[in-house]
């Protein structure tokens, strides 16, 4: 009896052993966090930069390997960090294998293929999290736990250009952030959509615009950039009686109040005020609920589906987009 009571104990004490595919910028943070968890083995990295992968390996303390399939039979979690064109490729290994698996957003270049990567990750024994890291900023969290029925919503995500992700479009690299946040907080059908957009530095879309309607009657404004002069990340959120304005970049959330005057007959009063919220890093957030699911084996906040239905989105703006673009 004592003899099984301490194999309990050794596997609840047990460190879950982590690797990373794709060690490149976002990669490279991703294996740094792994690194610092205390219920974390950071095994090793893989990337199809060699150097890259020994610089970092060497820097953390863990294996370097050269290929996804050397990394399988050592660990129990993945974080694929790779360019989106080469997700299905490198996931299914790990997904055969049923190892859990953080895949950063967005799942695929096209839906069919996110759909076919989410399909195998069900058929896997493992948790699969997508890698909507504005679900883990501290101000999406505490808008989330006070909106209940928002009607609009106006977003606007703008940065200045980098190289980076510069294989997919902004619809798909920065916009897809907002549409998850707005469809987790209105929670309804899209009635229609409408859009527009222009490629401006690449061969892609760099700028967008789109409208969502909702069944419910809420109506949501998104506006997407990576080639502005400055950064600026704000949603707006109005419903009965209240206004809630994000930063997403401070994570600092402000609401206006309508509340009944003091003076009898006078009309509502506007009551201001800024909700005292702590700042946090959104990426150790996400990586930590990530090794939590794996452990208990609750369900992510972000899962397979609510990442493939933020695609089927993103890709029908596109094609609305385009739709334009060809008139």
């Amino acid at each position: 009896m004592a003899s099984a009571r301490a194999t309990v104990i050794i596997k609840m004490n047990a460190k879950t052993r982590v690797g990373v595919v794709g060690v490149g910028y976002l990669g490279r943070i991703h294996a740094r966090i792994y690194a610092g968890m205390d219920n974390v083995e950071l095994v090793g990295v893989v990337d199809s930069h060699a150097e890259t992968a020994q610089a970092v390996a060497e820097e953390l303390g863990c294996a370097q390997f050269s290929t996804p399939a050397d990394l399988v039979d050592k660990i129990d979690a993945v974080s694929i960090v790779v360019p989106t064109s080469y997700h299905l490729q490198v996931a299914k290994p790990f997904l055969d294998a049923g190892i859990h698996m953080l895949m950063e957003k967005p799942l695929a270049p096209t839906y069919e293929e996110s759909l076919q990567l989410v399909e195998q990750a069900e058929m896997s024994s493992g948790i699969f999290q997508v890698g909507h890291l504005e679900r883990f900023n501290a101000g999406v969290m505490a808008l989330a736990e006070r909106v209940s029925k928002p009607k609009f919503l106006e977003v606007h995500r703008l940065g200045t250009f980098v190289e980076r992700a510069t294989d997919v479009d902004v619809v798909t690299d920065l916009m897809i952030h907002d549409i998850d946040i707005v469809m987790s907080l209105v929670q309804s059908e899209i009635a229609s959509i409408a859009a527009s957009g222009l490629a401006v530095l690449t061969d892609h879309i760099d700028i967008a615009n789109a409208r969502l309607e909702f069944t419910n009657g809420a109506v949501a404004n998104v506006t997407a950039s990576r080639v502005s002069n400055r950064q600026h990340r704000r949603i707006r959120v109005f419903e009965e009686k209240h206004y809630y304005g994000l930063n997403y970049v401070d994570q600092q959330l402000e609401l206006v109040t309508a509340k009944p005057s003091a003076e009898p007959g006078k009309r509502d009063e506007i009551v201001a005020e800024q909700i005292a919220i702590e700042p946090k890093q959104p990426l150790n957030a996400e990586l930590a609920e990530f090794i939590e699911s794996v452990n208990t084996r609750k369900s992510p906040l972000v899962t397979g589906r609510v990442g493939l239905e933020a695609v089927r989105v993103a890709h029908i703006i596109k094609e609305k987009i385009d739709a334009c673009l060809s008139k």
